[in-house]
């Protein structure tokens, strides 16, 4: 009880835009046409597989940064799943390009991608209070980011041997995984997108509007009418 009341009376402070999590971000969005560079201009599939598996495990750790140090910021909370979903969707791109993705795996990703980005957007424009990043989203991310290059991996893999056997499990467990906590998560968000709206509409009419018309007033009467 005391540290929950410790934490209400001292929120985490807004560091800013220079923080250590908001340059890890940074630098994770720089490495994405390093990627694509390794995987189609050098053909250094190996390295492409080591760079976005990199890039997939370091996803925990700006996060850690920020909550144990003292280092978040509102912009990361934007600038962290940003990041997040540019480097999923520029790495499903790049496998279904290079043919290493089954194509049902790229389209079902792809899809729910497709739909969280447009749901913000509208969200935003309709005054929507921000949505934090819930954990499950996160695990889905993280699961389907090492999938993405296990998939590289395993064209790499002699056929027929046990290596690329046990690298097939384990890249499917990833996947499916990966692919319902994603899943998970998104209908998870319909009813925070709805006490969003809620919190957003009551922020923009203020504490003393309580007939809805946007004015601050209680008159049921708004101010263009005065």
């Amino acid at each position: 009880m005391a540290s929950s009341e410790t934490a209400a009376l001292n929120p985490p402070r807004d560091r800013g835009l220079w923080t250590v999590p908001n340059a890890i971000s940074a630098v994770r969005l720089l490495c994405v046409p390093w990627f694509l560079w390794l995987l189609f201009g050098a053909e250094r599939r190996v390295a492409a597989v080591v760079l976005l598996a990199a890039l997939g495990a370091s996803d925990w750790v700006d996060g850690y940064i920020a909550r144990h140090f003292d280092q978040g910021s509102e912009i990361g909370k934007v600038l962290d799943p940003t990041a997040d979903r540019i480097l999923l969707v520029a790495g499903v791109v790049a496998l279904l390009v290079d043919g290493s993705v089954p194509v049902w795996v790229g389209g079902i990703i792809l899809a729910r991608e497709v739909a969280i980005s447009v749901a913000a957007v509208l969200l935003a424009a309709a005054g929507a209070a921000r949505i934090d990043v819930q954990w499950v989203g996160k695990a889905g991310t993280l699961a389907l980011m090492f999938a993405l290059p296990s998939f590289l991996l395993v064209d790499t893999v002699s056929s027929g041997s046990w290596g690329r056997t046990l690298l097939l499990v384990a890249t499917w467990i990833f996947t499916l995984g990966g692919l319902v906590l994603s899943y998970i998560a998104a209908a998870g968000y319909v009813p925070l997108a709805r006490e969003a709206l809620r919190e957003g509409r009551a922020a923009r009419r203020g504490p003393h509007d309580h007939d809805g018309d946007g004015d601050g007033n209680a008159d049921g009467v708004g101010r263009w009418q005065e």
